[in-house]
């Protein structure tokens, strides 16, 4: 019993690690197209965030195709 337990805990967390995607990008002023660093980018309802980075990019790891990034 012990066994099918963990087993079945493993599978359920590889799916989970699955869903998971990593999205990178790139944040640029509309007006000029100079990369803006320093801009928070965060998956609306959760704490998951990143910063993005001089050159203005940044990668963050959203849960799923649904996941919706505020700048």
């Amino acid at each position: 019993m012990k066994k099918l337990f963990l087993t079945t805990l493993m599978l359920l967390l590889a799916m989970s690690a699955m869903l998971a995607q990593q999205v990178t990008g790139v944040i640029v002023d509309e007006a000029t197209q100079e990369p803006l660093p320093g801009v928070n980018v965060i998956v609306k309802g959760t704490t998951k965030g990143a910063i993005t980075n001089l050159d203005g990019q940044y990668t963050i790891e959203v849960p799923g195709q649904d996941a919706v990034l505020v700048f």
